[in-house]
C-alpha cells in the first residue's frame, strides 16, 4: 500500500459509520490536498455507501459477524475508495437510480453518491459486494 493509502475493517453496525468518517478525515488530512470539492464529493459518497451497507445488512441479513472493509487510495489521476462487504448479494442497477421525492425518508444514498463522484461501480464477486468510488483529480 502506498503512503496515500489506508485500509481498515469494521463491523456492519451503525456505530461503524462514525469510525469510517473519522478514519477518512485522518487519511484526507495526511494527503495535503486542498480541494474541498474533491473531499466533499468522496467523503459524502463513502458515507452514503457505508450507510447503505449497514442498513441493508440490518434489514435483510441479520447474520452476526457481517463486516465491511474500506480501502482509500490517492492515485496520480484519481482518489478511489473501495468498500467490500460480506453480506448478501446486492441487486443494484446503478443506471436506474433516481433521487427520492422530497417527502420520502430514504432512497437518496445512491443518487447522492452518483452525483458526488466521477465513477461509481458495484459488482458481486467471491461472495462479496464490491463498491468502487472515484473522483478524478
Amino acid at each position: 500500500m502506498s503512503a496515500g493509502s489506508t485500509r481498515f475493517d469494521v463491523p456492519a453496525t451503525v456505530e461503524s459509520l462514525d469510525e469510517v468518517q473519522d478514519r477518512f478525515g485522518v487519511w484526507w488530512d495526511g494527503l495535503g490536498i486542498d480541494d474541498l470539492r474533491l473531499r466533499f464529493g468522496l467523503e459524502t459518497a463513502v458515507a452514503e455507501i457505508a450507510a447503505n451497507i449497514v442498513e441493508h445488512t440490518r434489514r435483510t441479513d441479520r447474520e452476526a459477524g457481517r463486516r465491511y472493509t474500506v480501502e482509500l487510495d490517492a492515485r496520480d489521476d484519481e482518489l478511489v475508495a473501495v468498500l467490500t462487504d460480506n453480506g448478501r448479494p446486492a441487486d443494484v442497477d446503478l443506471a436506474a437510480v433516481t433521487m427520492a421525492d422530497v417527502d420520502e425518508e430514504s432512497g437518496r444514498g445512491l443518487a447522492l453518491a452518483i452525483a458526488a463522484l466521477d465513477r461509481l461501480e458495484h459488482r458481486h464477486e467471491g461472495g462479496h459486494n464490491v463498491w468502487t468510488l472515484a473522483c478524478t483529480r
